[in-house]
Formats: structure tokens, C-alpha cells, sequence
């Protein structure tokens, strides 16, 4: 297959591109390296993106920035870096690739723990997660016949532990290769409108 990972050059990207890359032709893309740059938080340059690539039989999001600030903290500015990249960058992935993509095509989107089992500082990456998982559950039963759309959902990631503890106490960290293997179930499988978990 021809693969799109957008968020390559990220921890988890790397993962993914190691499990797949031995099996399938991977395109690299991220805000400033691999094969292809893309910005999530603008629709044209997503489409830009799609257009420079051709046709992919998987578009995989593994990338999406979200602010951790005290609730008493936050505002609309602040709850808006989640919504307009980490929710609407994969949403509009979605949305402008489903023009690209081969016709037994899939997407797999990113979330995270954080929708089931929120931590002080991190409701706007809950109310994303939640948002995404949600729209990839409801998309499922409208996508064209043959396309697939999943997320996958880790837990902390052990590599990124030294800039996440303060924020994880308590939780137990999955290495970015075992969260790889959700990306492969999904993209390599036949299931749609599920959520990988990967805790």
C-alpha cells in the first residue's frame, strides 16, 4: 500500500513508519521535514499536501498539538490550539483526503487516554480526544462504500515520558512501538469505526 503518515518525524510517527515501513511505501509528512510538508491548521496547505502525493490507500494522523493549563486557566484562545489543529487538522484530513484516496481506502486519526481517564491541567486534550473518537465512530456509517476510517488511542507514550510525568502520575507507559500496532491494525485490517486502545 501506499501509506501517507502525517506526523512522521513525531514519537509515534517514528513507530508507525518502523512497523510499516518494511511491508509498504510510506510518504513522510510533518510542519517542517520528511517527504512532504504539511500545516494541519490550514486546509490549503492539507490540500496541497494531497495533491503533491497522488493517490494513498491510507492516510494515518499521528500528530496534533493540544494546550495543558489549569482550568481556572483557560480560555477560548487556549481551548482553540486543540480544536483548530489537533481536532480539525485530522477532521479536515479527513474531509479533503477522501478526494485522493484509493477506493478501498482508510484513515486512521490519533487520540489518546485522556477521553476516558482525564488529569489535572488536561481538559482540553479530553475534549478533543473525545470530539475525534466520536466523529470517526459516526463517519464510519456515511464514509463511501469500501472506505475506512479508525482511531487509535495510546496511552502516554514511554519516549515522551520525560516531558509528560508531572502530568501522568499513576499511569503506566506504552512504548511507541506497541502503539504502532494499532496503526497497523487498522490500516492492514478490514474494521471501521472502532477505537484502538492501546493503555
Amino acid at each position: 500500500m501506499k501509506i501517507l503518515l502525517v506526523g512522521a518525524s513525531g514519537i509515534i510517527g517514528k513507530g508507525i513508519d518502523a512497523e510499516l515501513s518494511p511491508r509498504h511505501e510510506i510518504i513522510r509528512a510533518s510542519r517542517n521535514s520528511g517527504d512532504v510538508h504539511v500545516d494541519l491548521q490550514d486546509s490549503a496547505s492539507i490540500r496541497t499536501m494531497f495533491e503533491k502525493v497522488g493517490t494513498v490507500d491510507a492516510v494515518i494522523a499521528a500528530t496534533g498539538h493540544v494546550h495543558f493549563g489549569a482550568l481556572a486557566d483557560m480560555d477560548e484562545e487556549k481551548y482553540r490550539v486543540g480544536i483548530d489543529d489537533k481536532l480539525f487538522g485530522q477532521i479536515n484530513l479527513v474531509l479533503i483526503g477522501r478526494e485522493y484516496v484509493s477506493d478501498r481506502a482508510s484513515f486512521t486519526l490519533t487520540t489518546g487516554i485522556l477521553s476516558k481517564d482525564p488529569i489535572p491541567f488536561g481538559s482540553s486534550a479530553s475534549m478533543v480526544n473525545g470530539a475525534i473518537e466520536s466523529f470517526v465512530r459516526a463517519a464510519a456509517i456515511e464514509m463511501t462504500p469500501g472506505q475506512r476510517i479508525n482511531v487509535v488511542s495510546p496511552g502516554v507514550i514511554t519516549e515522551a515520558m520525560e516531558g509528560y510525568a508531572a502530568y501522568f502520575r499513576g499511569h503506566d507507559p506504552v512504548p511507541a512501538a506497541r502503539a504502532a500496532l494499532g496503526y497497523a491494525k487498522s490500516v492492514e485490517g478490514l474494521q471501521t469505526g472502532q477505537v484502538f486502545e492501546i493503555f
